[in-house]
């Protein structure tokens, strides 16, 4: 009797947690709460470098007159930004070393883009993760299985090569049930050299948005993107994935 039902009443109590409690769809909502409220205000509206542009004396200036409280304001921007899944990490970390410097700005963006990105995958693992991960099957399942048997290897590469959008990745390692630990450390290390790339661009974009003003234009990120960068990122990408795929090899051998 006892046995019966424990074994009636296990998969109950599993899908009574799994799929019948709503608070689990508490942090996601927030997430949209907070992207629908940051376009009703024109968050967006500055977010660009017609922005930047405009507003580049001001914001040198009262960065030189206030450096701590502006790197804590842009370290909070910035991570509300990710964690609310705004698309303006490139243009955000352009700011960052166009306001403090490639070093400087590179270690804030780097800590606030991991700090928010996590924030995203531990809203979408709790409200979708299990859900999904119990549905999947075929390629789909044999997809997620290798990318946890290597979460931090197929992580990171992805990360490096920026091919698929910022805050895809962070909601689609959700559903691949990495740790939290790997999904942070492979962000944070994936994302430096891209981080430091574009916040050295930030740091000379001056003589672009003066350029592009003369022009009569507003100038975009691909003034400062040049094909030889976004080469070197592939490359990148294509040496740290060779461990990667030197391991799957031998599993399957």
């Amino acid at each position: 009797m006892m046995s019966d039902d424990g074994e009636k009443g296990a998969p109950t109590a599993s899908t009574g947690n799994s799929g019948r409690n709503p608070w689990r769809f508490l942090p996601v909502a927030f997430v949209g709460l907070g992207l629908g409220l940051g376009y009703a205000f024109g968050f967006q509206d500055y977010l660009s470098l017609g922005f930047l542009a405009e507003q580049r004396d001001a914001l040198k200036a009262f960065v030189e007159s206030n450096l701590v409280l502006s790197a804590v304001s842009f370290l909070v921007i910035y991570t509300l930004a990710v964690a609310f899944s705004f698309p303006a990490a490139s243009i955000l970390t352009i700011f960052g070393g166009f306001l403090f410097g490639w070093v400087l700005g590179s270690v804030l963006v780097a800590i606030a883009a991991t700090i928010g990105a996590t924030l995203v995958f531990l809203a979408t693992r709790s409200a979708f993760g299990g859900f999904l991960r119990a549905r999947v099957s075929g390629v789909v399942k044999r997809l997620a299985d290798g990318f946890r048997d290597n979460a931090f290897g197929y992580l990171f590469v992805i990360r490096l090569a920026p091919i698929f959008p910022f805050f895809v990745v962070n909601i689609a390692a959700a559903l691949f049930d990495i740790s939290l630990a790997r999904f942070f450390a492979a962000t944070f290390l994936g994302i430096l050299p891209g981080t430091v790339a574009y916040a050295y661009l930030g740091q000379g974009v001056d003589s672009v948005l003066v350029a592009a003003r003369e022009a009569g234009r507003e100038a975009e990120i691909s003034d400062l993107v040049t094909p030889e960068i976004t080469f070197a990122f592939l490359l990148l990408a294509g040496v740290a994935a060779i461990p990667t795929i030197v391991s799957q090899l031998r599993r399957r051998g």
